[in-house]
């Protein structure tokens, strides 16, 4: 059995866990070549462990760090004639973290509009977009054909976009 973490491990775990997908979206907008990014990633991950020192804005924080590693890694490689200018990197990531905070609202407006329909309709949802799943088969296993179970479906997200679009909505006028 491993041993326990310690307090400020396990809230770092938790904090880093919460933006890993967002943070790493962020470092491959700046970095096209995913290898690089992969490697920028490694450095961003050690700099945050190393001078994480307990709950405070850790998105805000996280996403500068990674910024600040971008821009040192897009330094060394000045030379070259393939690398974005500091200003192209410095936009590129401006409106990566626009789309994130978009991108964040929109899911979880979903997520909320999703825990709204009827349970029937949340489990096809889920059931149709789970990774793998056929519509053909899935048809057979409800008894419908798979033209009927496109229609449903259709419905139903036509639903939720209008769910998400009232709650988006909704939002910016609080």
């Amino acid at each position: 059995m491993p041993p326990p973490l310690d307090p400020q491990h396990a809230q770092f775990l938790r904090l880093y866990a919460d933006q890993e997908q967002a943070l790493h979206g962020y470092v491959r907008s700046m970095l096209p070549d995913r290898h690089e990014a992969s490697e920028v990633m490694q450095e961003v991950i050690v700099t945050l462990w190393q001078k994480f020192e307990g709950a405070h804005d850790f998105r805000k924080w996280s996403f500068g760090v990674a910024r600040m590693k971008v821009l040192h890694h897009l330094q060394r490689k000045m030379r070259d004639r393939h690398v974005f200018s500091e200003e192209l990197v410095k936009q590129l990531a401006d409106r990566q973290a626009e789309l994130e905070v978009r991108h964040t609202k929109q899911r979880e407006a979903l997520e909320h509009c999703l825990e709204k329909l009827p349970q029937g309709q949340r489990e096809l949802v889920i059931t149709a977009y789970t990774k793998g799943t056929r519509m053909d088969d899935l048809a057979v296993q409800r008894g419908e054909t798979a033209m009927a179970l496109y229609k449903k479906l259709h419905r139903i997200r036509q639903a939720l976009l209008e769910c998400v679009r009232r709650t988006l909505t909704q939002e910016e006028l609080a």
